[in-house]
Parts: C-alpha cells; sequence; structure tokens
C-alpha cells in the first residue's frame, strides 16, 4: 500500500509538471551597450516577437555605455551557457574579444545596430551607417543650395555608427568645395554631453549654417545650448534616429526644433526572427541591412500617425498577451484541480479495495492459523524429541572419539619407542636416518594433537585441571622460544623476544605444561600465516588493571596475511578453520582460550586483512609464599619437559639446472615433510623442483616448464584446484602433466580436479611404489604423444587441447613467413610468440619431440622439396630461398633427411 501511495504521488507531480507552460527550450541573452529610448524601444519589439514562438526566455542587460560593464554581462551570459547571444557594442575594439570568446564556446552571436572589429559573429542585423552618413551629406548639400558652413556633433569615437557615419558624411561632402566642415566634438551619444560641448564651440564659431548631430538626442541638446545664446534661429539641425512620442526626433520635426531626422530602425522584430531561424537551424543570411529614410517637414505628420496606429497596435497585442497569460493560468490551476480529484478519486477507491481485501486476507488466515497451530504444537514436540535424540547421538560420538582417541596413544608409543631406539644405531645411512627423523617427528605432532583432543573433552565435560607450580616466566618464555630459532632463520623471519620492565618479577604460579601449549599454538600459528623476510614479535609486560590485580600481559603480533572481520568472531569457536585451505583440526585456538581461561585470563585478537594479527594474553599474578614452593617441591610438582616442537616450515626456492638426460618433476605441497619424503623419493631418477603454495608454484612452471607436476589439493594461498586450472590455461604450461595428491578421497573433489585439467589422481597416504608407477606412467603416457605428434611426415598434427593446437597453429605460421630470413633464431622466435628462450625450447620439445631449430631446419628443407619438384629454379636459387646460408650445407642437410641430395632428385625427375 505504501508503495502504490508513493507511485500516485509521482504521477501527481508528474502530472503538475506537465502542466505548467513555462518550459523553456531556449535561453537568449541580450546585452546593451546603452539604456536609452531607443534600446527601450528595440527590447520591446524582441519581446513581443519573442511571444510567436513557444518556451523562448529573453534575458536583457545593458551596460550604461561602459565598456567592462558590457564585457562582465557577456561573461555571464557565457557562463549561464545560453543558447544565443545578441550583442550592441558599445566600443568595436574593447568589445570584439568577449564576442569571440563566446564563438569559440559554441554560442551564436548576433551582433546589432554596431558592429564589431571583425568577423567573427553569425549574424549581424542593422543600419546601413555609411549609407545615413552619406544620406545626410547630400540633405546638406540641397538644403544648403550647395554652400555653407557645416558643424558635426559625432558619437562615441570608439563606436562603429560613429566612425561609418563621418566616412558617409566626408564622402558626399569631397565634391563639394563651397561647403565646409568647421569642426566637430564627441557628444557620446548623449543630450546633455553634446549640449554642453556645442555651448562651447558656439562661443568660437560665429558662422555656422547647420548644424549636424549623429543622432536625435545630440542634435536636441545642440539646439537647446543655442537657444540659450538666441542663434536657434540662424542654425539648422539635424539629427538621426527619428523615433515617435513625446520631445524624440520625430515630434522635434514637426515642433520646428530639428530641421530634419533620418529613420534609424530599430529592428528589435527582424533581430528576433533571425535568431529563431539560427536556433531552430533555418536558414538565414549573416548581413541583415534595414532600410532608411528622410524626415522633414514635408512628411513627419503623416509618419506620426502612421507611428501612433502602431503603437496602439502594440497596445493592444500586449493586453491580448496579459489576457492570453491570465486565462492559461486559470487553465493550468483549473487542470491541476482536475487531476488532483482524479489521483484522489482513484487512492480513495484503492483503499477501499485494500479495506476488503484486508477483511477478506484477515478471516482466511485466523482460520489458517487455527490449523497451523496444531501442526506447529505436533513440530515442537518431534524437535524436543529430536533434541534430545541429537544430544545423545553427539555424546555418544564424542564419546567414541575420546575412547578412539585413546586407542590411538598404544600404537603411536609403540610407533615411537622403536623409532628412538633405531635413531641411536650409528650404522645408519644419512637418508635412513633422515627418513627415521621424519617419522618420529610426526608420530610426535600425532601424539601432542591426540592429547589435545582428551584435553578438550575433558574440558567439556569439566574435568580439565590445573597442576601448579611456582615458574619464572620470562625465563620459560626464552627457552620455548628457542625451539622457534631455526625456524625463524630457515623463513627470514625477524623473530624478538622484548620483556618490558626488565626488573619486574615474573615468577608465578601456573601450569606449566598447559602455559607452554598456550604460548605454542599462538606462537605457531603466527609463524605458520607470516611470509617470508616478515617480523614476528612477543612482547612480555606487567599491568595493573581495573580490579586492582597484578596481570602477566604476553603480546604475539606478526606481519601475517591477517584475518577479515568476518572470520575473527569465530576465531576460538571451537572446530571453526577460516577456510578449507587451511589444514587444521579446529580445536588449537578453543584449546588455547580454554587453557588461558582455567588459569584466570583472557585471550583477544585483533586483526586487518593484509596488515597482521595481534594475539593478546592476560594472566593473573599469584604468588607463592616460600613455604608453600617447598611443600609443593616436596610433593614433586615440577615443570614437564617438552621434546618436539611443530616446525611449520617452508622450502625454499632454489635455482634448478636442467639435466636433459632425467626429466623435470614439480612438487607443490605446503607440508615440508611431504615435499622432503616426495623429493627423496624421485631424486635418483628425476630432476626435482619444489615450491610450498600454488601461487610459487604456477610461477616456477612457467620458468622451468618441468615434464611433470606433483600437486597437494588443499593448501594456503592458492589450492591445488585453482593452481592446476592456471597451469592448464597457459600457453607455457599447458601441455605438462599433473598430477593431484589428496587426503580426501570423495568422488566429488575428484571429479572437480579432472574438470580443471588434472591428469591423475592419487589419495593420501599414498604408497611409493604406486607413486613411482604412475609418474612412469605420465611421462611415458606424454613421450608417446611427442612421438606421435612429432612425426617427420608432418608439422601439422592436431595436438592434444585447443591451446596447443593454437600455440602449433601460430609456431608454424610463424616459420613459413620467416623462413627466406638466414638469420632467424630461437630468441626471436620466442618473441615473437611472447615466450623465452627457454620456455620455447622446452614447449616445443614436449610436444612435437624436436627443439625449435630442427623444426624450422624440416620446414625448410620441405619447402625446398616442393620447390625442386614444382618450379624451374636452380638449387642455389631455392638454397637462399628457403633460407641456408650456402648450397653446401643445403645439400648435406637435404641428404640426410632424404636420403638423396637434391641433384639426385633433379636427375630422377628428368
Amino acid at each position: 500500500m505504501k508503495n502504490g501511495l508513493l507511485y500516485f504521488l509521482f504521477c501527481l507531480a508528474a502530472l503538475v509538471s506537465s502542466c505548467d507552460g513555462t518550459n523553456t527550450r531556449y535561453h537568449i541573452g541580450v546585452s546593451q551597450c546603452s539604456d536609452d529610448e531607443w534600446r527601450h524601444k528595440m527590447n520591446k519589439e524582441m519581446q513581443r516577437e519573442a511571444l510567436f514562438y513557444d518556451g523562448v526566455q529573453v534575458e536583457f542587460r545593458t551596460a550604461k555605455d561602459n565598456n567592462q560593464y558590457q564585457i562582465n554581462d557577456i561573461n555571464y551570459f557565457i557562463d549561464r551557457q545560453v543558447d544565443l547571444l545578441i550583442v550592441a557594442p558599445n566600443e568595436a575594439a574593447a568589445i570584439t574579444p568577449s564576442v569571440e570568446k563566446a564563438i569559440k564556446k559554441g554560442i551564436p552571436v548576433v551582433v546589432v545596430d554596431r558592429k564589431i572589429l571583425s568577423d567573427n559573429y553569425t549574424a549581424f542585423v542593422g543600419a546601413d551607417n555609411y549609407k545615413i552618413g552619406s544620406d545626410v551629406g547630400h540633405y546638406i548639400v540641397s538644403r544648403l543650395n550647395g554652400k555653407g558652413n557645416i558643424f558635426e556633433v559625432t558619437g562615441l569615437q570608439g563606436s562603429t555608427p560613429a566612425m561609418e557615419r563621418h566616412r558617409g558624411l566626408m564622402d558626399a561632402l569631397a565634391g563639394i568645395p563651397n561647403i565646409k566642415r568647421v569642426g566637430s566634438v564627441d557628444g557620446g551619444w548623449l543630450q546633455s554631453q553634446a549640449g554642453e560641448k556645442v555651448d562651447s564651440v558656439l562661443r568660437v564659431h560665429k558662422d555656422i549654417d547647420l548644424l549636424f548631430a549623429q543622432n536625435d538626442r545630440m542634435a536636441i541638446g545642440a539646439y537647446l545650448a543655442a537657444r540659450q545664446q538666441g542663434r536657434e534661429k540662424e542654425i539648422l539641425f539635424v539629427g538621426v534616429d527619428a523615433l515617435p512620442g513625446k520631445d524624440y526626433g520625430l515630434e522635434q520635426v514637426i515642433s520646428g526644433v530639428l530641421d530634419a531626422t533620418f529613420i534609424y530602425p530599430t529592428g528589435g522584430d527582424k533581430v528576433m526572427q533571425i535568431a529563431m531561424n539560427i536556433l531552430e537551424k533555418r536558414p538565414f543570411e549573416k548581413e541583415n541591412i534595414l532600410s532608411t529614410a528622410l524626415v522633414d517637414k514635408t512628411n513627419a505628420r503623416v509618419m506620426q500617425l502612421q507611428t501612433d496606429h502602431i503603437l496602439e497596435q502594440d497596445g493592444k497585442i500586449e493586453k491580448l498577451n496579459g489576457q492570453i497569460d491570465e486565462f492559461w493560468s486559470r487553465y493550468s490551476a483549473q487542470t491541476m484541480f482536475l487531476y488532483a480529484c482524479l489521483v484522489i478519486l482513484i487512492l480513495f477507491a484503492a483503499l477501499l479495495g485494500i479495506i476488503v481485501r484486508a477483511y477478506w486476507m484477515k478471516n482466511r488466515m485466523n482460520a489458517e492459523l487455527s490449523s497451523q497451530k496444531k501442526k506447529l504444537e505436533e513440530q515442537r514436540d518431534q524437535l524436543i524429541s529430536l533434541s534430545k535424540q541429537l544430544e545423545e547421538a553427539t555424546h555418544a560420538k564424542l564419546v567414541f572419539f575420546t575412547n578412539v582417541s585413546h586407542d590411538f596413544r598404544t600404537p603411536l608409543t609403540l610407533v615411537a619407542a622403536p623409532v628412538e631406539q633405531l635413531l641411536e644405531d650409528e650404522a645408519l645411512t644419512s637418508r635412513q636416518r633422515s627418513l627415521l627423523q621424519m617419522v618420529h617427528k610426526n608420530v610426535t605432532i600425532l601424539l601432542r594433537l591426540v592429547n589435545q583432543i582428551l584435553d578438550f573433552r575433558k574440558y567439556e565435560n569439566g574435568k580439565l585441571e590445573l597442576v601448579l607450580s611456582n615458574i619464572d616466566l620470562r625465563a620459560q618464555l626464552q627457552e620455548w622460544s628457542g625451539a622457534f630459532r631455526a625456524l625463524a632463520l630457515k623463513k627470514h623471519i625477524h623473530f624478538i623476544l622484548d620483556v618490558e620492565n626488565g626488573q619486574a618479577d615474573y615468577k608465578m604460579a601456573l601450569d606449566a605444561e598447559k602455559m607452554e601449549r598456550i604460548y605454542f599454538n599462538v606462537l605457531s600459528n603466527a609463524f605458520k600465516f607470516t611470509p617470508e623476510n616478515g617480523s614476528i614479535v612477543v612482547t612480555l609486560s606487567a599491568i595493573a588493571q581495573a580490579d586492582g590485580k597484578e596481570y602477566a600481559r604476553l603480546v604475539v603480533s606478526d606481519s601475517g596475511s591477517g584475518i577479515s572481520v568476518q572470520h575473527i568472531r569465530h576465531i576460538f569457536d571451537r572446530f571453526y578453520q577460516i577456510d578449507v585451505n587451511h589444514a587444521g583440526s579446529g580445536i588449537g585456538l578453543a584449546l588455547t582460550k580454554a587453557f588461558v581461561e582455567l588459569h584466570g585470563g583472557t585471550i583477544a585478537v585483533d586483526s586487518m586483512e593484509g596488515k597482521g594479527t595481534v594475539f593478546t594474553i592476560d594472566i593473573p599474578v599469584n604468588r607463592w609464599s616460600a613455604t608453600e614452593i617447598e611443600r609443593k617441591e616436596s610433593e614433586g610438582i615440577g615443570i614437564p619437559s617438552r621434546s618436539v616442537v611443530e616446525e611449520l616450515s617452508e622450502a625454499e626456492t632454489e635455482e634448478v639446472k636442467p639435466d636433459e638426460s632425467k626429466a623435470c618433476v614439480l612438487v607443490i605441497d605446503d607440508n615440508a615433510d611431504v615435499r622432503s619424503y616426495v623429493k627423496s623419493l624421485l631424486r635418483d631418477e628425476y630432476v626435482v623442483i619444489e615450491a610450498p603454495d600454488g601461487h610459487t608454484g604456477v610461477k616456477m612452471a612457467m620458468k622451468y616448464v618441468p615434464d611433470v607436476i606433483i600437486c597437494d589439493v588443499m593448501m594456503p594461498v592458492m589450492d591445488g584446484l585453482e593452481c592446476c586450472r592456471q597451469l592448464k590455461s597457459e600457453l607455457q604450461t599447458s601441455h605438462i602433466p599433473v598430477m593431484l595428491l589428496t587426503a580426501c578421497s570423495l568422488d566429488e573433489q575428484r571429479i572437480a580436479g579432472f574438470e580443471c585439467g588434472a591428469d591423475s589422481y592419487i589419495a593420501k597416504p599414498f604408497n611409493s611404489k604406486l607413486l613411482l608407477a604412475r609418474l612412469r606412467n605420465l611421462i611415458a603416457n606424454h613421450h608417446r604423444l611427442r612421438q606421435f605428434f612429432g612425426d617427420k611426415t608432418t608439422l601439422s598434427k592436431e595436438p592434444v587441447s585447443e591451446i596447443d593446437k593454437g600455440f602449433a597453429d601460430r609456431f608454424r605460421r610463424l616459420i613459413e613467413e620467416n623462413m627466406s630470413d638466414s638469420e632467424l633464431s630461437v630468441e626471436e622466435l620466442g618473441s615473437k610468440m611472447g615466450m623465452s628462450r627457454v620456455q620455447l625450447y622446452r614447449k616445443i620439445k614436449a610436444l612435437t619431440n624436436y627443439s625449435p631449430v630442427e623444426l624450422l631446419r624440416i620446414a625448410r628443407l620441405k619447402k625446398a622439396a616442393s620447390l625442386l619438384a614444382s618450379s624451374e629454379k636452380t638449387i642455389s636459387e631455392i638454397t637462399y630461398e628457403v633460407g641456408f646460408t650456402s648450397p653446401s650445407y643445403f645439400t648435406k642437410c637435404y641428404k640426410e633427411y632424404f636420403g638423396e641430395s637434391p641433384t639426385d632428385f633433379l636427375k630422377r625427375r628428368g
């Protein structure tokens, strides 16, 4: 219901917005140079013309005859990204760069009235100011009968109308010697400025017959100045604009103030028409010249009547437009009200439907609930019964598991004792001693795991007890840490034991055996997940907590891979494993936490992926008196010894020099003992290289291209399945047989392995003879394939996989394209194939039983045989064409491969 209501409100908003008739399609900016009646008339004409187009917004700004103001206005419109810009330049030189900037920004520019100093604009609308000046000149000649003195009042000197009108005037008077221009002043297009300057001029010049001002306002200002000096009757005043209205040019001609004026049309409607043609992609003229005409006493009255009629029509149009806007507002409001009513009706109907449906569903659900209640009661009883059965079954399984663990101890002890006795025999060979030491080490590990399981079972049953003794924790940590020094050196790990406050007393009552296992579990975990060249720091310190008791704080921090937030909250849960690639029982840290809590302490972990992990263990300091220590020692309670530490060693990658007489085997396994054992089985027949995880294994396979790979399935960093998948997808290693080792014998995992491209599978624990037999068969089968694909009769036998087929095709094409190049080398072939020389050699050798050089020579000989049989070329020509450097060497190779010389072949061919 809530979603439906939101949908209806959205529809209402859409309807309201669709009813708004003010959507803007085009935004037009107008920058006027001045604020006078002539420009007001132009602006009104543009606004009125814009009403004939839908969605046109016109924005006006005036610079008030200031260049910087107009530059700021144009930049304002550019920043607003108007669709079109209309500019009446104040001064051409100053405004030209701003107009060109707008053009570069992609904004069309229509220049009106005045021009700029370049043609870089879209269109121009205005009168021909040169023609106006010329017409004024001709009128002056006619009015003065070819004789007299004139004075000129110009507009703003930097504006193009002022320059062009002056030039037109002077060109018209150039051929009339009796008419003299006695001077000129810059009136700036303003009445007051022109009046002040003409007042000064009239005091100097007493013989002016006619004064021409470049617009009507300046002409009226000159007239007023002359009237103040009583000279208005002796001078004729001529202006330009002929605007209708009170005190404007047309009325001043009728009243006799001005002798004549010339129409300078505003053309606002024409400007807007050109602008819309540009915006709507219709044809338009770049130069649009407006017509002009003389206005004097003979036609001024008629023109006034016409303009009055036009103004009356303009007023009616504006009134009609206002009425249209009012009607449109009413229509929009009524439409919105109608739609709102419809939406309310629809919502009411929907609400009514929801109520009816809710009532019907309530009745139906009540009936269903009553029936389901009985089912739930039955299911509850069943769940209680199943829970009891599950609890009993779990208890029975744990009892069985504990009993089996007890049973393990006897045979393990019987294995460990004879092995220890055998190790004392000095007649053992080094290999025998190494194997026995491996057996002894792993028997001890099994005993530790069995003891850990039994202890955990005791803890769950509440029967695990502390055997306290007075020990120096600092001394014990130093002793226990010594067992990890060799491992730290082997993995190049920076291992530090730091005891803060060396004068503190760390003698305390602890269960030494359990404390040792706490330390070994946490530190072993740190070594397991810290890569080579990492660091592990153990810190022992004395602290006082809020309860006032003294604690010994043990902090173990490493720079390993870290633990994600998802897993860290479960790290002390029993049987919890971060992922299947990290082997373990899942009870080590759970038992560690149990041992810490038995001592009344706490354990916490803080970790960040990629940054490392920090374990913090706080153990309360309980000290015995001297009498109590003596009594405990007399009872024989001491510190148990520990003979073996589980080493989490990683095999070091070593450089291997291939022995061509032996096959190369890569062993990938995270257990160093397994790698060592497999290597001891294979070293007599094969060159063996090792890798501690799948990621390193892929790199070594790419580097050495071995003949076969033996890979464990469950490994950290990259498991065996992903490792196999990558090996089979890489061009350099796709041909290498892969044998997977796994402790899991489920068919599903075997299927997953074969789907990843594995060639063979062996389950752990494996029989050494079975491993050797499988390995020999893999290599023998691969050799038979090489013999088949390396048959001398062809170079295009199909390889065993699509990736190898593509590789062979590329290599064959490469040989064919470069056959004539006698300098072609294996390095160059490898570079073009994207492989090193060694990788290319081993790949080609594995697929064809030939080296790349032998394949290249065979291809050249076969091409030569084809040319000998099908062309008339000489033996020398063919020799160089197929890439041999000399005919004698070519003949020797040809005879060795085909059993006859090229000459014998040509003779036999006839």
